[in-house]
């Protein structure tokens, strides 16, 4: 575990963050590596994050005090499902490459192993997203591609699959 700079702390997502997630998804350079295209389509996807504040699976950055990222567990309603859970995070463009992704995905690795019993993590990223490196830093392996999942004007964007496993499943 990294040191993590004293200007960062991480607390679980209150409902007020929602304006913060909000306007990271407006900022042109995160929204293009997410499928939303409107401001209809963004608050929807701010509604659904806030909507995990209930089950205390998101957690929001804290630079000096001001939200700068969160990451949530977007948790499985089905019990034959409730093993694996699909995780989405954000990091301010300028607070990336300060921690706060690291630390975000550090304590929501641990909140899925400790309080959710999560077996496997996945997330899902285009393409050419820089976040790769992160994730993969972090132990998650890729393990598909959805070839041409976007299109955006002139041009096809795949989807990379990826994937921890937090416990060995049992044989």
């Amino acid at each position: 575990m990294k040191i993590r700079p004293p200007e960062l702390s991480i607390r679980l997502t209150e409902e007020a963050d929602g304006p913060h997630i909000k306007k990271w998804l407006t900022d042109s350079e995160i929204l293009k590596w997410f499928p939303l295209q409107d401001e209809r389509e963004i608050d929807d996807a701010v509604r659904v994050w806030i909507s995990y504040v209930k089950q205390k699976s998101s957690l929001t950055a804290l630079w000096n005090g001001v939200p700068c990222g969160s990451a949530v567990l977007n948790l499985q309603a089905f019990k034959k499902l409730a093993h694996t859970c699909l995780l989405t995070i954000l990091v301010e463009e300028d607070k990336r490459g300060k921690g706060v992704g690291t630390a975000l995905l550090e304590d929501l690795i641990t909140l899925a192993k400790d309080t959710f019993h999560i077996e496997v993590l996945h997330l899902e990223v285009y393409q050419d997203n820089p976040a790769t490196r992160l994730y993969e830093r972090m132990g998650f392996e890729r393990f598909g591609e959805h070839e041409h999942f976007t299109k955006e004007t002139d041009r096809y964007r795949s989807k990379i699959f990826m994937q921890k496993i937090l416990i060995q499943p049992k044989k």
